[in-house]
Formats: structure tokens, C-alpha cells, sequence
């Protein structure tokens, strides 16, 4: 049980490592104020006051998820959306505060993913789907009973404690639900949405999260041989021409504060960070690359695209006594809690 939970706990952190948020980068301001047929209200100091009629509402309400593997459209009520999301993207044996931030960042996610499926055509009339490449992970009950085995009960029953206790709870900026980015571990300091994606987020910006620092396979190595990284490189940008000098086929790059590569040149031409980072299947776009025994040495820190709340961070944040109200407005500075 000990090694599938171990499985279990590495698929969560690889599903929080895809870059799954550019298509998030559109506004939804103009639906938002259309799809709403609830009034919002500032949430209650205390998180255990809830209005349970909002709770009662979000259960009778669905989620179209697009089942990639079937091709099917699954009428998932929000509460186990919610939960399913939450048991995907985050181990269970994190922090109640760290999930219960986890777990708004979901409903969040969710939210504008609905307001955006109004204009697009590529899904079948659902509002998203399960495949963890484009849109946030979500678990069933029955894969999560799969995951957890024995443990089930338990795991689940936290699960839904946790995400019973901030249910209604959504995070707003400017009247609509925010771009609720998150990442595994940070290289340290969080990163923009501008340096990553290439837009501004006024609530995405660069924090300090040092705490990432002591967090498992911080920092990896991964290597390639000259041979494979020139077939990748060629076959990822056609007409790339590297040289004869194997050695100095990367440039200087560029970093951002964060420790994020911006750009660097390679061969003839010059590749962003993110683009690296795909093309070699890194861990995350900060990276130094250093050349031995004609073999390419990627180092990488942290684990993700870096943007908005790190997992780690959020859980080290718990293990100190902060709250999840405390963590999201650490993460996602200037945003707003709100009931819905």
C-alpha cells in the first residue's frame, strides 16, 4: 500500500507541473456578469459561518467534464468535482490549511473555466475536460478509491471535510474569478505571469518562497547526450544550424529574478526558457545546463511553471499555523475571498 500511495502522491505533483493556464489568460469579465444568477457576498470572518443555502445550492449544481479516455460528457455535481480536483492535484497527506487553499484555488479554476466554455467550440458543449495537459486534474470516487486502497475511508472523509468547510468560497479580482495558477515547488521565489506567459496578472506577481527550498527533489539533474540533444533541438526548430562546437551550442541566458531562463541563445537562433524546458521534459524553466563528457547536464529547481500558489510553499505556510486565508492572500496578493 506504502508504494502505491508513494505512485499516487508523484502523479499529483506531476499533474501540478503542466502548464495548463495560458488558455485561462482571457478575461471573462463580460460573461461573468451575465452567468451569475446568485448574489455575491463578502465571506464571513469566521470560516465555519457559511450560509448553508449557498452550500446547498453548489450541490445541486454541475460541471460538464469531458471523459478524454470515453469521449463522453460526465454531470459532475461541484462538490465532487471539487474533491476529485483536489485529491488529483495535491497528496492528502498535506496540511488541512494547505488543502483547504488547494481546494478554493479548484472551485476558482473551475468557475472561469465555465465563464470562458460559453465561446469555445473544441469541447462538445462541456466546460472543460479531464485531460490534466489543458485543464486541471480531477479524479472520480472510484480513482480515488482505486489510489488510496485501504485508506480510503479516511483519505476521502478528509477530502470532504476539507472541501465541505470553504465550499462557496471563490477568489475574485476586479469582479471575476481569478487566473488560480499553482505549481508544485517554486525555485525559491514565485514566478510572474508575465515571464512565464507573456502577460501581465496584476495578482500574479513574483513572492518570496523560500520554504520550497527544503522540499523533496528540489533541485534535479537530468542528462543528454550531444546526439540527442541536437536531434531534439533540430527537430523542435527547423533550419537551426549549432556549429561544430558542441560545447558552447547553448549561450548565456537570460534570468529573471525568480531564476527563470527568459531567453537564451542556442545554435543560430534563441529559445525562451518554457520552450526548453518542454523540449527536454524538465522539471521547470529554472535551469543551469552545463556540458561534461559530451554529455548535457540540465539542472532544474523547484518543479512547475512557478506561477501563483506553490503547493509546497502553501503546506510549509500550514505547518507554521497560517490559515488557508492567509496562504491565498500570500500567493494571490489583492484578490478578493468571496461566497457565491
Amino acid at each position: 500500500m506504502k508504494k502505491k500511495f508513494c505512485i499516487y502522491s508523484i502523479l499529483c505533483l506531476v499533474f501540478t507541473a503542466m502548464p495548463l493556464i495560458p488558455a485561462m489568460m482571457i478575461s471573462p469579465k463580460t460573461s461573468a456578469q451575465e452567468k451569475s444568477n446568485t448574489e455575491i457576498s463578502e465571506t464571513s470572518e469566521n470560516p465555519t459561518e457559511q450560509d448553508n443555502s449557498n452550500i446547498e445550492n453548489l450541490e445541486n449544481q454541475v460541471y460538464h467534464v469531458l471523459d478524454i479516455t470515453s469521449n463522453e460528457i460526465l454531470e459532475v455535481p461541484v462538490r465532487d468535482y471539487i474533491i476529485g480536483a483536489v485529491g488529483a492535484e495535491m497528496p492528502v497527506s498535506f496540511e488541512t490549511e494547505a488543502l483547504k487553499a488547494q481546494a478554493v484555488a479548484a472551485h476558482t479554476y473551475a468557475e472561469r473555466q465555465v465563464i470562458l466554455a460559453e465561446n469555445r467550440t473544441d469541447l462538445n458543449g462541456a466546460d472543460f475536460s479531464n485531460d490534466p495537459n489543458q485543464y486541471q486534474a480531477f479524479y472520480t470516487k472510484q480513482q480515488l478509491q482505486e489510489l488510496y486502497g485501504e485508506n480510503f475511508n479516511t483519505y476521502y472523509e478528509k477530502l470532504c471535510n476539507i472541501v465541505d468547510a470553504v465550499l462557496p468560497e471563490i477568489l475574485f479580482y476586479d469582479n471575476e474569478p481569478i487566473i488560480a495558477a499553482f505549481h508544485a515547488m517554486s525555485s525559491g521565489k514565485t514566478e510572474s505571469a508575465q515571464n512565464v506567459w507573456g502577460s501581465e496578472v496584476a495578482y500574479l506577481q513574483s513572492v518570496d518562497s523560500s520554504s520550497d527550498i527544503s522540499a523533496p527533489k528540489y533541485q534535479q539533474e537530468i542528462s543528454y547526450s550531444s546526439e540527442q540533444v541536437q536531434e531534439l533541438l533540430t527537430s523542435a526548430h527547423t533550419g537551426l544550424i549549432l556549429g561544430t562546437d558542441t560545447e558552447h551550442w547553448f549561450g548565456e541566458p537570460t534570468y529573471s529574478d525568480a531564476g527563470t531562463v527568459l531567453q537564451i541563445p542556442v545554435g543560430t537562433s534563441i529559445f525562451t526558457g518554457q520552450e526548453l524546458r518542454t523540449i527536454f521534459s524538465l522539471r521547470s524553466a529554472c535551469f543551469e545546463i552545463t556540458y561534461q563528457d559530451k554529455n548535457f547536464i540540465f539542472t532544474t529547481k523547484g518543479y512547475g511553471h512557478g506561477v501563483g500558489l506553490s503547493q509546497y510553499g502553501a503546506n510549509a505556510m500550514a505547518l507554521q499555523g497560517l490559515t488557508y486565508r492567509e496562504i491565498l492572500a500570500y500567493y494571490y496578493p489583492d484578490t478578493i475571498l468571496k461566497t457565491v
